[in-house]
């Protein structure tokens, strides 16, 4: 159970997706339900190639992601109908959205431009790819202890460089 638990919050994060408990429920259980469809033929064509555990991880994966992407589809498919009624207003919000985006990613990379090497690609680590602490700290060799006390400082640094536009 955690090593399907793990699998769903893990994928989940890697594709950028919030999840409510109950949808959590429903990944995990729509993953065990693959795992014991058509009178357990999933666990009977395991070859022992890989521990079952991985071979598990596997397939609890590709049920996660494929049920994300069922979820996605159908959310796109509803948002596609209704914009099709709402017209060219929600063009027009859409083009606003992109617009601040851009400007938004532009003001992100001019901060990022204010900080040094090491701090820049812990925040870009932490806060754009969403990586732990511990995750960074094997990422670019920085000790664990030293990533938080990093981050905090290059926030302040952005603070002040956000606060204030003519110091760039």
């Amino acid at each position: 159970m955690g090593l399907v638990i793990h699998v769903v919050n893990h994928t989940a994060q890697s594709r950028s997706r919030r999840l409510t408990p109950e949808d959590r429920e429903d990944l995990v259980a729509q993953v065990f339900v693959t795992f014991v469809k058509d009178d357990l033929s999933l666990l009977r064509h395991f070859r022992g190639e890989s521990s079952l555990a991985t071979y598990l991880t596997v397939v609890a994966r590709r049920s996660v992601v494929n049920e994300l992407l069922k979820h996605k589809s159908a959310a796109r498919l509803s948002n596609g109908a209704a914009a099709n009624h709402a017209g060219s207003s929600i063009e027009a919000a859409t083009d606003g959205v992109v617009e601040q985006r851009v400007s938004d990613r532009e003001e992100v990379e001019r901060l990022l431009g204010e900080l040094d090497g090491a701090e820049a690609q812990v925040v870009r680590l932490y806060h754009l790819e969403g990586k732990s602490y511990q995750e960074i700290s094997s990422a670019i060799g920085m000790p664990e202890n030293s990533v938080g006390p990093t981050l905090s400082r290059a926030r302040r640094k952005m603070r002040r460089a956000g606060a204030d536009p003519a110091t760039s």
